[in-house]
Parts: C-alpha cells; structure tokens; sequence
C-alpha cells in the first residue's frame, strides 16, 4: 500500500502516481513505469577488475519486488537499460525474479545498453518493443519529439542542483516534465545523474529522503 511519501500528478487528463522508489504508478492502466535499472552492472565492473560489494547487484531487484507487492500492477513497463552488458551471473536472479511473478506482464522498450538476444527476454515472456504508444503516452528509451503524444522516456538518469545556506551544493535525482517530454530517474542503485536544465514552465520533482517533494 502507498503511503504519503508519493506525489500525486495530472498529466495530459490522466493521473500519475510518483513514487520515491523512482518509479511512475498509473493507475488507470494499473502499470508501473520504470527506467535504466542497468542490471548487470555489478557483476560487469567486477569482472573487470573494479571492486564492488557483490550484495549491491541485488539490491535493485529487491527495490522493485518491494515495490510490486506495494502497488500490485497488471504490467511492468521498462524504459530501456535493463541489463547493462552480456549475460552474466546477474541474468540468473534476474530471471528467477521475473518468473516469481507469473501474473504480471512484464515490457521491456529497448535502449542501447540491451544488448543480450531478444530470445533469452522473450524466453521469459518479455515483451519488446522499440517503443510503445498508449494514449495519451508515447513511450521511449530516449527522448523524442512527438506531435501526437506526450513523450515519457528514461536515458537521461535526469538530476537538479541544490544549493544550500552555507555552499552546500546537492545533485538530486528528479522527475523532469516540460511541454511535451518526461523524463524519468534512473531505477538502478549504481547509476550516475546527468544535470538538466529546468524551464520556468516545467514541472519538477526530486526525491530526497525517500520523498518527492515539487521544486
């Protein structure tokens, strides 16, 4: 069950839900939205010699496990990234997680670090697509423009700065939404953030403390 720490917004007549997980509830279509998880990752650097605790490579699919009990969606939609690299061990838990989850359909829009086969996400049951429209949305990997929809994408793993009384200087992960285009954070634990360039008439939400608060 959602609690208060989630925004409630209206975008184009239909209500979204922000959760401070990083992730988009609509409850109209019951799906949950999500980008870049860059699965993978942790098992990639390690194997290439750069140190990362091996418990951080399940610490994203615990995020969202925890996430789809709370919300219970009929779907789950990625946004591009979900596996970083080629198969790795990561593949395993992954799939085990998928398929722990039998009455969910689960879609994946393709981005430019999915490079595994199309079989071994379809031999999960995986939708693919390159990208999807459900009105009034079009959903991509990166941003594009669209003269018909409004465009929700990932990529960006979008982040606004904060600066505070004494210097503090803080780059938080945000919701980005402008005339036309949202952009959504990036899901993964072990993902940078890119700094945008917020417009007088965008609409703005950063989580912070495991909060959304409008900016």
């Amino acid at each position: 069950m959602l609690n208060n720490s989630y925004k409630s917004i209206n975008l184009k007549g239909e209500e979204l839900i922000l959760l401070p997980q990083k992730a988009i509830y609509w409850p109209s279509q019951k799906a949950l939205i999500l980008g870049d998880l860059h699965l993978g990752k942790v098992s990639h650097f390690r194997k290439n010699g750069i140190a990362l605790s091996e418990n951080a490579q399940f610490k994203s699919l615990e995020i969202l496990k925890t996430l789809i009990e709370s919300v219970k969606p009929n779907r789950v939609i990625f946004l591009g990234d979900l596996f970083h690299s080629s198969l790795n061990s990561e593949w395993v838990s992954f799939e085990n997680f998928i398929l722990s989850f039998p009455k969910i359909q689960f879609e994946l829009i393709i981005g430019n670090h999915d490079i595994i086969k199309k079989e071994s996400f379809e031999n999960i049951k995986i939708g693919l697509s390159e990208e999807k429209v459900i009105v009034p949305f079009l959903l991509s990997h990166e941003p594009k423009e669209s003269k018909d929809y409004y465009v929700l994408s990932g990529h960006i793993h979008p982040g606004v700065r904060l600066n505070g009384k004494g210097k503090q200087r803080l780059l938080l992960p945000c919701f980005h939404f402008g005339k036309q285009q949202g952009l959504l954070p990036a899901f993964g634990t072990l993902t940078g953030l890119a700094q945008i360039k917020v417009k007088k008439e965008d609409q703005v939400f950063i989580i912070a403390n495991q909060r959304i608060v409008a900016i």
